[in-house]
């Protein structure tokens, strides 16, 4: 469906309003999608506007209609609202810092310091510390909305990823003390890869034991899978990697370029201010492009599934094998296609 038709349709036609108007079976389609849920202008919208788009979608979604006073480009609008702010299983409002909306600014933010305070121990232990903590309230937050997290896994989480961070970090400083400039700056995209597949599946550990819910088309759950919860969490930990590629593994060849041409040495206060500035350009194109890498409707055969769910599908007499069946991937819905 194009924007046009979606905004010039007459108010009586029935309205799905979870259904994207962008092809999420694209990948620029899912790009889209994911630039406006991604930007950063949504967490300057106050908190009564933000309670008015959940009424309004909360509505449209029970009647499956547009309310006679609201137009479709403000449905519309609400809906990118709510989906920026409210986690998309238990409709609860997420804290400011763990929406996506956030991760631009506060990526750009944590990884200029990284870039540019790389070269002791401190600096190195200060900013992984940072970048972690900060990890671990977006995992958490948009986590799935049946998991159950105790106190001590999520220390458990916290203090491996930060420890895995500096570990990588301090560990490759030193065996890459005499290396160029360039390559130095590189040491913290290691690290964050490092931390990565080590933060995301302890936050999700609870997933990764017990599965990740999975329902038919109609929304009803039929049960729990843990290859669903593998697939699902392998690609979030390849999206995060991904989206940190362009800002840190090219944003040092440009500013040692601008080293060698001596900006940055007559004016060495402008070496965080222009990292941070390269890297807030990359995220704002590779963070909607990282969300959208894997498509939202992943099909996954029957026999993939691990034999305890087929046999409490099979063995469940009041339930038709769905052909198709929903779970989560990070903090968006994805689709997994069951077939025997």
């Amino acid at each position: 469906m194009s924007i046009t038709n979606f905004f010039t349709r007459k108010p009586s036609c029935t309205i799905d309003i979870d259904k994207s108007i962008h092809d999420l079976d694209t990948f620029v389609g899912r790009c889209k999608h994911f630039f406006e849920i991604t930007n950063p202008l949504n967490l300057f919208v106050s908190e009564g506007e933000l309670e008015h788009a959940r009424e309004l979608v909360t509505a449209c979604r029970e009647n499956k209609s547009l309310p006679a006073d609201v137009s479709e480009g403000e449905l519309r609008r609400a809906k990118i609202l709510y989906d920026s702010a409210f986690h998309p299983e238990t409709g609860q409002k997420m804290n400011l810092i763990g929406r996506m909306s956030a991760q631009v600014p506060c990526n750009m933010l944590i990884t200029g310091g990284m870039m540019t305070f790389y070269k002791s121990n401190l600096e190195v232990f200060l900013w992984q510390w940072i970048n972690q903590s900060f990890n671990a309230l977006v995992n958490f937050t948009n986590r799935s909305g049946d998991a159950a997290f105790t106190n001590e896994q999520i220390a458990q989480s916290y203090v491996l990823a930060t420890s895995g961070a500096v570990i990588t970090a301090v560990g490759l400083n030193k065996a890459l003390k005499r290396a160029p400039p360039v390559v130095g700056r590189m040491v913290p995209f290691f690290a964050v890869f490092a931390a990565n597949c080590i933060n995301i599946p302890l936050m999700r550990a609870q997933e990764l034991k017990c599965g990740t819910a999975i329902y038919d088309s109609n929304n009803n759950k039929i049960g729990y899978s843990k290859a669903a919860a593998q697939k699902g969490i392998s690609q979030v930990i390849i999206s995060r990697v991904f989206m940190a590629i362009p800002g840190m593994l090219f944003t040092p060849f440009l500013v040692n370029w601008m080293e060698q041409r001596g900006t940055l040495c007559r004016y060495p206060w402008l070496a965080l201010p222009t990292q941070t500035g390269l890297l807030g350009l990359c995220l704002i194109f590779a963070t909607p492009a990282g969300c959208a890498l894997f498509n939202q409707c992943q099909r996954l055969d029957f026999k993939e599934l691990e034999p305890e769910s087929q046999d409490e599908l099979n063995k469940n007499s009041r339930i038709n094998l769905p052909k198709k069946c929903f779970s989560t991937k990070d903090y968006r819905q994805k689709i997994v296609d069951i077939q025997k």
